[in-house]
């Protein structure tokens, strides 16, 4: 099965400092990878390189087994990479719809914004992703962790992503909400998107991923399927950068 992408020996420093020393990964469809690490280790500045908000130095990227060069954020919406960041980048001030296609407003014949079908754009993608979301006409700020992740995945998926970039997902979420996102990724991956999911919490790495690549000052320490390791396993290659 060829990888829907693979990042081939990337390589990149930043004032001499090498913040990513020749890695390597790659990411099936329907599979979630975790990417594990110290601040400072070098997950997020591996997958800035995939986003398109970094360009490293030496390596290859390989999407669906073709080679192909990501310079920019627009690169990589391209080949169909989308990235949602812990942040969310959601205008608060505005509704689902109006959010899932900011920027990319849907227009009438006449040339005027056409919310009704943006509404019904916004609820068709929804029923695929969270049945249970209702809240389609209140602002966004209105709205729990949770749900707001809803609304980011599904501007996400409705512009076709096929690699889904997470960074921190869960974090500041409670046990439900972080059930809720738990279920979204697992719609995401029953639909054949690839997750990299980078994170801090070991937990939500096992419960949450196929596999797990661990970095260490900008090295990877290895790669190893879930239902392979242990917590403790995966708490030596990060602290001591050894593999199990």
């Amino acid at each position: 099965m060829t990888p829907l992408v693979e990042m081939r020996d990337i390589a990149l420093s930043f004032g001499g400092v090498k913040a990513i020393d020749h890695v390597t990964v790659d990411l099936y469809p329907g599979e979630v990878v975790g990417l594990l690490g110290h601040n400072g280790a070098g997950k997020s500045t591996l997958i800035k390189c995939l986003s398109g908000a970094y360009q490293m130095d030496s390596g290859q990227i390989f999407i669906e087994g073709q080679p192909v060069t990501i310079n920019n954020p627009r690169d990589a919406r391209a080949h169909n990479i989308e990235t949602i960041y812990q942040t969310l980048a959601l205008a608060d001030n505005l509704d689902a719809a109006s959010n899932l296609f900011l920027g990319r407003e849907l227009v009438s014949a006449g040339g005027f914004v056409d919310d009704d079908r943006m509404e019904a754009e916004t609820r068709r993608i929804m029923a695929r992703l969270n049945p249970n979301f209702r809240k389609f006409n209140v602002p966004v700020s209105a709205l729990s962790g949770g749900q707001r992740q809803s609304v980011a995945i599904a501007r996400a998926v409705y512009f076709n992503a096929k690699i889904l970039i997470m960074d921190e997902p869960t974090a500041a979420l409670g046990p439900h909400e972080t059930r809720m996102v738990a279920e979204l990724i697992a719609e995401l991956k029953r639909q054949g998107l690839g997750i990299f999911l980078i994170s801090h919490d070991i937990h939500d790495v096992m419960a949450l991923c196929d596999r797990v690549s661990v970095m260490k000052n900008g090295k990877l320490v290895g790669t190893e399927r879930v239902t392979d390791v242990t917590e403790d396993d995966i708490l030596g290659m990060i602290i001591l950068g050894k593999k199990p």
